[in-house]
């Protein structure tokens, strides 16, 4: 049985490499194809194939996975009212979740019976596979791609810190890019990663300066890049050809004067400037006394002047940042790549950039209009990126109903995933994200893919483990021992698999975005043959892990 099965990947493989056969085009759950039935005419109350088509893609691209339920939901209202749901279901923050875990099992780092590290992982996990925001949930995933902090010193061991500052990405995932910024700048996770918190004015006498590393990265990699961009994300050039750089390094210290004065607050003693006892739930506050005095110079001969507060200079650098050109391409074209496509052309990349620049009320970045746009461009026809493997592992998770065994809690610590494809939520290994976003592989015929970057041997293989462990494992996605395992419901597809086409046709909506080709199809017959006498349960683990480890699956838009 193990050989034969190996043998079925080797021939996907091989065959979707070789160019296999073309996208069969959808058919709705009564129109099936090849030897099924005749299809039946929908009903006006009953979507229609391609209804179910568009449904597929706009889960896939705007949650964390395709469910059996989302789809039907999708499928009947159409995307553009799924969207303005999505834009209207209240957050599903995270914090909450960690504080229930906090009651229960307590703070104790030492003796407690779990790690309270955890307990930003569960309140994760947790939300991404039951909270009814998806599209805000999947847009702050995306945030936390750019505007990155991660869990390394006290952030890898207070539950608060990262939990706190990933549900300030989902306040203003659908607000304004500049208020984004702003809390981004305050919020002590950030302050403590990239070392703003507790930096102190110009000390002559003891030969210290302001601290540079959120001043540069604020520019570098959360507003305007390195250099001057057209609104279609192309470089600006001056008279010898060269890219025009957007800051300098006297830039650099003249913002870092302005990130001085910050520390952390407190909520049962009075806040000290210097004191490194953490308060990751609350935005840092400002001590003037300790912010550098006098006037600092911004970007395009903006002037800072002598005498404001410190949060005045900061609200000042905060717009001066916020209305340079480049952020909407800049931002823009990383949302994009981040929600639908690696390479989005110079077109798209300007349309978004309008957006960003004018939602059409006057206002700029204004988020959410950034995320309607991105996800009903005509581009997305056309669309390709490689699917992140942390991504694929929660598709697949949503997809396949999984939930605890026992009780409500969402024990998964997510180190399976972590330690076998190099990824986990908040885990960077540093500010510069886990790939960069301009990145382009070896033999890519020079096309972007920053997913590529952390595609290596080892990590291509711990994927296919991955998926095998949840289709195949007794645990499919490890849990703290103190808490149930969590299962799968294959009941559903279960339901489905008598009726090769139909089954198919629903493996096709929720992993593969209505792109599963006809060749993939044939090896899952092929492979379901073989099992023509055991239980049907057991065909569908197989498909699913077919499914689950084939190239057309690692790529949005399918294999080409």
């Amino acid at each position: 049985m193990k050989q034969w099965v190996v043998s079925l990947i080797f021939l996907v493989l091989v065959g979707c490499g070789g160019g296999g056969g073309g996208s069969s085009a959808p058919s709705g759950p009564a129109a099936g194809s090849g030897s099924g039935s005749a299809p039946t005419s929908p009903t006006p109350s009953e979507p229609s194939a391609e209804d179910y088509e568009a449904a597929a893609v706009m889960l896939d691209l705007a949650t964390f996975g395709v469910t059996g339920e989302s789809l039907e939901v999708a499928a009947k209202i159409g995307p553009d009212d799924w969207l303005d749901e999505q834009f209207d279901t209240p957050p599903s923050y995270h914090l909450p979740i960690v504080y229930r875990y906090g009651s229960e099992y307590g703070y104790d780092v030492l003796n407690g019976a779990i790690p309270p590290a955890l307990y930003r992982r569960f309140a994760f996990f947790e939300r991404a596979f039951t909270a009814p925001d998806q599209l805000r949930q999947l847009t702050a995933y995306a945030l936390s791609q750019i505007l990155v902090v991660s869990d390394s010193g006290a952030l890898g061991v207070n539950p608060v810190g990262l939990s706190s500052y990933y549900d300030t990405l989902l306040e203003h995932s659908f607000g304004n890019y500049r208020d984004l910024l702003l809390a981004v700048t305050l919020h002590p996770s950030m302050g403590f990663f990239l070392s703003h918190v507790n930096n102190a004015k110009t000390d002559t006498a003891a030969n210290t300066f302001p601290d540079e590393n959120y001043a540069r990265e604020v520019m570098q990699l959360f507003s305007i890049g390195l250099y001057e961009l057209n609104a279609d994300g192309s470089q600006k050039r001056d008279v010898q050809g060269n890219p025009i750089a957007t800051y300098d390094n006297e830039d650099i210290q003249e913002f870092a004067k302005i990130f001085t004065g910050l520390a952390y607050d407190s909520t049962n003693r009075e806040p000290q400037f210097g004191r490194n006892q953490p308060v990751f739930a609350l935005p840092m506050v400002m001590f003037n006394e300790y912010h550098e005095p006098g006037e600092k110079h911004l970007l395009n001969g903006q002037i800072v002047s002598d005498g404001q507060t410190g949060l005045e200079d900061i609200d000042d650098a905060i717009d001066n940042l916020f209305n340079h050109p480049n952020v909407g391409p800049f931002v823009g074209r990383q949302l994009i790549q981040r929600l639908v496509t690696s390479n989005p052309s110079p077109e798209y990349i300007a349309r978004i950039s309008a957006v960003f620049a004018d939602n059409g009320e006057g206002v700029r970045g204004d988020m959410k209009a950034v995320v309607r746009a991105i996800l009903t461009d005509e581009e997305i026809a056309d669309a390709s990126r490689v699917r992140e493997p942390f991504r694929r592992y929660l598709a697949a998770g949503r997809a396949l109903n999984i939930a605890p065994a026992e009780g409500y809690k969402y024990g998964v610590t997510g180190y399976i995933v972590q330690n076998l494809t190099g990824q986990m939520v908040l885990t960077a290994p540093s500010v510069f994200n886990f790939y960069s976003p301009f990145y382009r592989p070896q033999g890519g015929m020079g096309l972007i893919s920053p997913e590529m970057q952390i595609t290596t041997e080892d990590t291509a293989i711990g994927v296919t483990n991955v998926m095998a462990n949840l289709v195949y494992g007794d645990a499919p996605m490890a849990t703290h021992p103190e808490l149930s395992p969590v299962a799968l419901n294959l009941e559903p597809l279960v339901d489905l698999v008598d009726n090769e086409d139909v089954f198919f046709d629903q493996l096709d909506r929720l992993f593969f975005a209505g792109n599963m080709s006809d060749f993939t199809r044939t090896v899952l017959s092929e492979a379901m043959a073989e099992l023509s006498s055991s239980p049907n349960e057991e065909k569908v683990k197989l498909s699913l892990y077919l499914s689950l480890i084939s190239p057309e699956q690692a790529v949005f838009g399918g294999v080409q």
